[in-house]
């Protein structure tokens, strides 16, 4: 027991080293995308005043391009969110170098994002913490299952840093991407999460990412609104789903320039939006923020303006994604579900259903109903964006537009996004054949499992595979045939590390149910 107690707080320690370093690596991150959004915009204030500056603007787009383009060429991974990777790592159907993947992310991620792309820090944050957790893990020469755990801590560091929200960047990680609420891996990744947001606090300070004011609670007899809100983004989470998967078809018919240097059609379209609307270029925080003050200008027109932004802010997003690009679609999520409330919204008041200083209200509640829809992570999103505009005022509303969102992609057959986009590179990467050396799965048994109540010896488990222990409570089991599982139970499987990814997803279907990573 001392030396379980020994090897707890060694790791622990280790998960806090994980989340000082994300934290410094992610202030940099954002410090280089702030002046490099700054930068831009300068440049095409100056080309309202002399046209020779989109000489500047369009040389300097194409070498983003093509340094960005090269990077992914070069390690393929260090395009799109990271977070689909990071899963796959977790799962044992991917291995990385943590290195190579770093420094690139990091450089063409401020390169990429800076130039206002509607594309965000948040993904690519997340991949750079579990970069920095791999090289920790390996540098202390920890086991698999800790490195695996030291990876997690860093996922969730680096979405800690990214948004100022040290509970929603583990809650996420546990939520998301290992679907368990694993104690000792939220234990590791809140300490490294609470380390990295730290470290960030002390370069850009204590207040909330999203500080969006407002002093009024939403009324219960008002809360149809929230019905109609959450059935109208449940449908639009479905479709941009839809069509963030379905344009990619369209990049593989442009043949004129090869597949690394796509990331010039949406830097070439960006140029006229950037030039004669500024504000709603980039992640969208910015957008975001003035909202506030737009909507207090009531009228058809606003409505008009606040529609005609989501539109553009919804397919540009998946013209920019879907180029490949080092990015992530997070924050802007969070900025279409902004619009959507606030064109919802503003359309009630004129409609006379809904008094104007209700309308921020919904502001809030859609963007955490539009990333419940979309990467299904409904608690999450509720803490989030908690989190980010600083207040608990809101908590009952959120759920249920997250709630209803989330049901209504749910009927429609949508799919947790990160986990579609996994299983789209899985094709591209394959399954590492057995190895001959042991790894470990841990695998929770959940009440509607087809586990529950069987005896050991009566599963068909994997080829291959062992149950090595149970964890029962604070008890631990060491199994015989005739053991029987029960719920809540978390069994310690001994598998081959080649094949940890297939015995993963073979445990996945006897259990119709998604396990920890």
């Amino acid at each position: 027991m001392k030396r379980d107690n020994t090897t707890t707080l060694k790791l622990l320690v280790e998960a806090i080293i994980v989340g000082i370093f994300t934290g410094l690596v992610v202030g940099l991150f954002r410090f280089g995308i702030e002046k490099t959004s700054a930068f831009w915009l300068d440049l095409f204030k100056k080309a309202h005043q002399n046209a020779v500056w989109f000489v500047a603007i369009v040389i300097g787009f194409i070498i983003v391009a093509v340094i960005a383009g090269y990077f992914v060429k070069q390690y393929p991974h260090v395009g799109g969110s990271g977070i689909p990777e990071v899963k796959l790592e977790l799962q044992g159907k991917l291995s990385v170098k943590w290195f190579p993947i770093l420094w690139r992310k990091l450089i063409g991620g401020i390169l990429v994002i800076g130039t206002g792309l509607f594309l965000g820090p948040e993904g690519p944050s997340l991949q750079l913490g579990s970069s920095i957790g791999q090289g920790v893990g390996e540098g202390f020469k920890q086991t698999k299952t800790n490195s695996r755990v030291l990876l997690a801590t860093g996922a969730a560091s680096g979405l800690s840093a990214a948004f100022g929200a040290p509970l929603s960047g583990a809650l996420f990680v546990l939520e998301e991407v290992f679907h368990n609420f694993s104690p000792r891996v939220w234990l590791n990744a809140l300490a490294g999460a609470l380390a990295s947001n730290f470290v960030v606090s002390n370069f850009f300070g204590l207040h909330p990412s999203l500080a969006i004011s407002y002093n009024h609670s939403f009324p219960l007899p008002l809360y149809w609104h929230l019905i109609l809100l959450g059935l109208l983004l449940g449908i639009l989470g479905h479709i941009y789903k839809l069509g963030l998967f379905s344009f990619k078809n369209v990049y593989k018919k442009i043949t004129i320039i090869p597949r690394w240097l796509h990331g010039l059609i949406p830097l070439a379209i960006l140029i006229p939006i950037a030039y004669f609307w500024p504000l709603i270029t980039g992640p969208g925080n910015r957008l975001i923020l003035s909202l506030s003050n737009t909507i207090t200008t009531q009228g058809w027109i606003t409505v008009g303006m606040l529609a005609l932004f989501f539109i553009l802010r919804i397919s540009f997003s998946i013209v920019s994604y879907d180029s490949g690009l080092p990015s992530g679609i997070f924050l802007p999520i969070l900025t279409m579900g902004a619009l959507v409330g606030a064109t919802y919204g503003t359309f009630m008041v004129q409609l006379g259903l809904m008094p104007a200083k209700l309308v921020v209200n919904l502001v809030i509640f859609s963007m955490a109903g539009l990333f419940a829809a979309i990467i299904r992570a409904p608690f999450t999103a509720i803490i989030l964006i908690t989190e980010m505009v600083g207040s608990l005022l809101h908590l009952m509303p959120l759920a249920v537009v997250a709630f209803i969102a989330l049901l209504v992609d749910e009927l429609l057959g949508g799919r947790p996004i990160y986990d579609s986009l996994a299983e789209a590179m899985q094709g591209k990467n394959g399954v590492a054949k057995a190895s001959g050396h042991e790894d470990q799965l841990t695998v929770p048994v959940y009440e509607s499992s087809q586990l529950v109540d069987e005896k050991v010896a009566d599963i068909s488990w994997p080829k291959d595979t062992l149950v090595k222990l149970i964890r029962r409570g604070s008890e631990e089991i060491i199994p015989n045939g005739q053991t029987t599982i029960a719920a809540g139970d978390m069994l310690v499987l001994a598998v081959d590390s080649g094949r940890r990814g297939q015995v993963y997803d073979e445990m996945r279907k006897l259990q119709e149910v998604e396990l920890d990573g």
